[in-house]
This record gives C-alpha cells, structure tokens and sequence, in this order.
C-alpha cells in the first residue's frame, strides 16, 4: 500500500529516511494549517550547509524555498495534453487501476481486463472511509492544469505523459473521494486546501515533493501560502527523487 509521506523525524532519522516516509504528523496533530500569523512570510533560501535538492528530504519550509520561482502561464493549455491512464507495464491495470491496489486498505479482487470489485480505501483528504472504488478520484497531486502553468508548458509529450501517470513516487498519484478532487479542481493551496485539518501538513508536503520532483515552478501567492501552512508543521519533512528527464 502506498504510504502517505508527512515525517516528524528526529535528526538521526532524517538522515536515514531516503527511501520511506513515517504517517504521523506532528504527533498526529497538527494545528489548524489555515491559521495566519497576520503577517508575510518572507521567501527564504534554504539553510546554509542543509541538504540540496535532490538530495532526498529537506524540511517542509526548506523544501518550499528550494521550488523555483516563476509566473504561470495557462496559453495553450488542454487536457489532452497529458495522456492519462496508460497500461505502462503491460499487465492489463492501467494507472488508475494501480493506484487503487497500492492504496487499499483492505486488497480488492481483480477480475477481467483490471476490473476491480470490493476492498476498501481511506480518502486522506476528507478522513472518509470507502469501499467502492467507483467513488473514488485518482488525484494529480499537482493538477494537470497547474503543471501546465508551472512549465509543463514547455516539455515534450513523452514527459507529460510520464507526470500524468507517476507511479515513481507515492506523492504523486492519490486516491481519494471524487467530491474533494472536484472540489479541489486545478487550484493551488493559497485557493484549496483539503477539509480534513489533520491532513494539511501531508498535503504541504505531497505537493511540494511533487514540485520538486518534477522542477515545476511556484508562482510567489502559491509560495506563500505554503510557507504560511509550514508554521504549523515544523517536524514535517520532504522526501522526494527528482523524475528521470
């Protein structure tokens, strides 16, 4: 099952933890991520000698300084741009089918052509339990229309395929309730963020991981609203491997 990646570490761990990622966040209670101090977080580098991008795990407010600056752009943007659920592996399951059996709760059966019957999931954006897979959205953790805007724009077919269907990273892909993925829309988290409380802290991770695994850019309302979640999650650490070019 594909983990959900939101890590308070001691420094030791953080160390050591390149390849999983630890489910609890902040003791498993974060404070309310929609809170405001009333003032501008300022857009920082991150700390001398602290590890570089690409390096594997920063902390939430390092990782969201290491996103690039940019300004979006949406000229030119279709969904079909991005082929979505494709059969990379030849084994019959396309990717939505994929994320569903690494996400379950409780294994589904398969059947014919990857048609998936009973199992369960928990939908981490709203706490909602689910056992009927036709429910449930595969969400792009960063939607196709703002990677798009955040240089997407500028890449080849072939790697806009390979975002819409990355299997490469637990961050990437999420199963969660269809009326918080169309809730959720193609917004970025100074516009969305999701209802559960408790999962603000993954989520400012999940997207920031998925930023910089992919080089997309940040415009400046975007980083600051992610910097302004990142004060309530202050042992909350980014795990991310760079997508391959």
């Amino acid at each position: 099952m594909k983990s959900r990646c939101l890590i308070p570490l001691a420094a030791a761990v953080l160390a050591a933890a390149l390849t999983g990622c630890n489910p609890q966040v902040v003791d498993g209670k974060p404070s309310d991520s929609n809170s405001s101090s009333g003032s501008t977080p300022s857009v920082a580098s991150p700390a001398p000698g602290g590890p570089a991008p690409g390096a594997g795990a920063l902390t939430l407010a390092d990782a969201i300084a290491a996103i690039p600056d940019g300004v979006e752009r949406r000229d030119g943007y279709e969904r079909d741009s991005f082929r979505q659920w494709i059969d990379e592996d030849d084994d019959g399951c396309p990717t939505r089918a994929e994320v569903l059996m690494d996400e379950a709760t409780t294994k589904p059966e398969q059947g014919e052509r990857c048609a998936l019957t009973g199992g369960a999931w928990t939908s981490y954006y709203d706490e909602a339990e689910v056992t009927d897979p036709r429910k449930l959205d595969i969400d792009h953790m960063v939607p196709l229309a703002e990677a798009w805007d955040s240089g997407a724009w500028d890449w080849a077919a072939e790697r806009r395929q390979a975002y819409a269907n990355d299997l490469g990273s637990d961050r990437s892909l999420v199963a969660v309730t269809a009326k918080t993925n169309r809730s959720k829309a193609d917004k970025d988290p100074s516009q969305w963020l999701p209802p559960a409380a408790a999962s603000h802290c993954t989520y400012g991770a999940d997207w920031t991981a998925t930023k910089l695994r992919w080089k997309l850019q940040a415009d400046k309302k975007e980083k600051i609203a992610l910097l302004e979640l990142a004060k309530d999650c202050p042992d909350t650490v980014v795990e991310f491997e760079e997508a391959a070019p």
